[in-house]
C-alpha cells in the first residue's frame, strides 16, 4: 500500500464511530468552535478545506454562507461518502467534495483558485512531504488569499508532564520523534510534528496571526479529566489560555493555529 492508501485506510476505520465520539467530547467541540470563529473573521468567497473528515465544518460553512463556494478534499473514501451524504440530504448547491491528497487539488478542481484554505485538527501533520504540500497550496491560493492552518505541536509540555506522571515515558516523548504514531495507542498513523519556526519557514508566506491551544486547558483527548474538573475551573483555564495563547508560552500548547497570507 502507498503512504496515502495507509492513511486513508486508517481514517476509513476511524469514521465508524467518529461522529459519536465527537458529540461526547465538549473539549473538542469548544476548540472547533474557536477554529471556526477565527476562520469566519476573514473575507472569503471560494474556500477549500483539506482533510474535512465527516464534514462538520464544510457543511456548517456551506449552510451558513450560501453565496460562497466550498470545496473539500479528504484522503478517506468513507469520510468523503459521509460528507457527500450530508451535502445531498441538506440540498447544498455550493459544496463539492472529492477523495485525494494535497497533490491532487489541481486535478480534482481544475482552474479553481481559492481565497481561503483551511485545515482544522492537523491534517497536514500526516502529509508525506510538508514542503511540497505547502508549494501545492500556494499554487492554488489566489493573490491576497489566506490560509488558516492548525498543526499538532511537536512539544506539548502539558501532555508530556501528564504522561510522565502516569509513568508512561514512551507516550510522553512520542511526538518528539521524527515520526509520531498519532493519538491512538493501538492504531499507528505515521505523522510528523513540527515546531512553529519550522512551519513558518516551510509556508513561505507572511504569517499574520498565530496562537496556541490547550496550554493549560486539557487537550481534547484528555476529555476524561474534564469530568472531574468543575466547569467553572475549566472556563478559567480556557480564559487563561486565551490570554497567553499569542505569547511565547502559547507555543508549548497541544495545537498551533496560523494565518498565512499571500500578498498581492
Amino acid at each position: 500500500m502507498s503512504y496515502y492508501d495507509k492513511v486513508g485506510t486508517y481514517y476509513d476505520k476511524d469514521a465508524v464511530d467518529f461522529e459519536q465520539r465527537y458529540h461526547q467530547n465538549p473539549a473538542l467541540q469548544r476548540i472547533r468552535q474557536s477554529f471556526r470563529q477565527h476562520t469566519k473573521s476573514y473575507e472569503q468567497t471560494t474556500v477549500l478545506e483539506v482533510g474535512f473528515g465527516p464534514g462538520f465544518d464544510l457543511v456548517h460553512f456551506a449552510e451558513q454562507f450560501p453565496d460562497r463556494k466550498f470545496y473539500g478534499i479528504d484522503i478517506s473514501a468513507e469520510m468523503v461518502r459521509l460528507t457527500q451524504d450530508k451535502i445531498d440530504q441538506m440540498g447544498l448547491k455550493n459544496a463539492w467534495v472529492a477523495k485525494g491528497s494535497v497533490e491532487d487539488i489541481k486535478a480534482l478542481f481544475p482552474a479553481v483558485q481559492f481565497d481561503m484554505i483551511y485545515v482544522f485538527f492537523g491534517a497536514l501533520n500526516t502529509v508525506n512531504d510538508l514542503k511540497g504540500a505547502f508549494a501545492d497550496l500556494r499554487e492554488v491560493l489566489s493573490s491576497g488569499g489566506r490560509m488558516v492552518l492548525t498543526f499538532v505541536n511537536k512539544y506539548y509540555i502539558g501532555g508530556t508532564l501528564i504522561e510522565l506522571l502516569k509513568l508512561k515515558p514512551k507516550f510522553a516523548f512520542a511526538r518528539w520523534k521524527k515520526v509520531w504514531g498519532g493519538y491512538s495507542p493501538t492504531n499507528f498513523l505515521a505523522s510528523r510534528c513540527y515546531r512553529p519556526g519550522q512551519i513558518k519557514k516551510l509556508a513561505q508566506l507572511e504569517c499574520t496571526y498565530s496562537r496556541g491551544y490547550s496550554i493549560f486547558y486539557p487537550a481534547w483527548y484528555y476529555h476524561k479529566f474534564h469530568r472531574f474538573i468543575p466547569k467553572s475551573m475549566l472556563h478559567l483555564l480556557w480564559r487563561l489560555d486565551e490570554r497567553i495563547a499569542r505569547t511565547p508560552i502559547g507555543k508549548w500548547g497541544e495545537y498551533m493555529l496560523y494565518t498565512f497570507e499571500k500578498k498581492n
